[in-house]
């Protein structure tokens, strides 16, 4: 690496997403995938769609970035001029609360019971999960749904990790000083994604 470094001419240019929001199924850290199946598969059993993390989680302002937003920011980076030899946050540029995107994903999924339950211990999707394979199997089935495992589509422990205590904040302003000005609507980018995991018949 040294070597390389030392060519002539040669830049760098780092950027440092948050959590995700994008379509990558079979990712090792796809948050949406994820709670599309954990919805689906409160749908088919008929049970609220229980928010699985933190009360903390649940309340706090957490940010996300745009798979596309991202890709956005790597074409800028890579033949632009102004983030040479320079690191970059990247996120959407707003604010969104778990509990009103809790919302949409149960309308998404036509689930009408979900929320966070007060009083009760977190909930984990990593031990919620673990003998839901066959019930993945019936809902595959009965969906025609494209043929995937459980453990290949759900990121438990991911999620857990996400969910399991209050959002890290950064801002977006030494982007802009650089001349990055790209941005989307949280909300918007997690109905895009839920609606591109849908399309793709991972979920039903």
């Amino acid at each position: 690496m040294e070597e390389v470094r030392k060519k002539e001419g040669l830049t760098w240019f780092v950027n440092r997403p948050q959590v995700i929001f994008g379509f990558s199924p079979y990712s090792l850290m796809n948050l949406i995938g994820t709670l599309c199946v954990y919805a689906a598969i409160c749908k088919h059993e008929g049970v609220p769609l229980i928010f699985p993390g933190t009360k903390a989680a649940w309340e706090c302002y957490s940010i996300a970035s745009d798979a596309d937003l991202i890709a956005e920011q790597h074409v800028w980076g890579a033949v632009g001029p102004h983030a040479r030899n320079e690191a970059f946050n990247i996120s959407n540029g707003d604010v969104f609360k778990w509990k009103h995107l809790w919302k949409v994903l149960a309308d998404k999924f036509g689930i009408e019971d979900y929320g966070f339950e007060e009083g009760s211990s977190c909930l984990r999707l990593s031990e919620l999960m673990k003998d839901k394979g066959n019930v993945w199997e019936e809902i595959v089935k009965e969906n025609q749904l494209q043929q995937t495992k459980l453990d290949e589509v759900g990121d438990w422990w991911f999620a857990d990790v996400i969910l399991g205590g209050e959002a890290f904040l950064y801002t977006m302003n030494k982007a802009k000083e650089h001349g990055f000005f790209g941005f989307r609507n949280s909300t918007k980018s997690f109905i895009n994604w839920i609606d591109r995991t849908k399309a793709y018949k991972i979920v039903p």
